[in-house]
């Protein structure tokens, strides 16, 4: 198994984390993607799921915290939960979790467009040019959001 960065994994996770992320377009059908301080791979917003929160919010919440724009749900994109799909965290703290994340399809409806102290780097990207490292997490969901199907992918 590996993580969402690439890296092994030698054992498997003993928690669950449930969150959110965003594809966010702009008007030129750009992604916006954040380069996260973490690990350093260029990713959309999103995060975990806070206690008490549904998961719209949760996703409209970290588009905000992380971005500084506001958003509005436009559709499910899809669930993703598959531990050998890269669906693996390991953060600077040594913690592993296996991740659950509904992506949202969101549109831009104010805000100004800064970064947060989760992220180094912010913006809007083509879509055939995707700066890299990538999370592998989100190669997929990129893919699936692009798609534009009605019903959610299941991954």
């Amino acid at each position: 198994m590996r993580d969402w960065t690439g890296a092994v994994i030698e054992t498997f996770p003993s928690t669950i984390q449930p969150g959110a992320s965003a594809a966010v377009f702009n008007a030129q059908r750009q992604l916006l993607l954040q380069r996260r301080a973490d690990n350093g791979h260029w990713a959309m917003p999103g995060g975990r799921l806070d206690p008490g929160e549904d998961i719209q919010t949760c996703a409209i919440r970290e588009v905000r915290e992380e971005t500084g724009l506001e958003v509005r749900i436009v559709r499910l994109v899809g669930v993703y939960s598959d531990p050998y799909q890269h669906m693996i965290a390991r953060y600077p703290n040594g913690v592993i979790t296996q991740l659950l994340n509904l992506c949202f399809e969101c549109e831009i409806v104010g805000g100004v467009l800064t970064f947060s102290d989760e992220s180094t780097d912010i913006g809007f990207f083509d879509v055939n040019a995707l700066p890299q490292p990538l999370l592998l997490t989100h190669s997929p969901r990129i893919a699936d959001a692009l798609a534009n199907r009605r019903e959610p992918f299941l991954r």
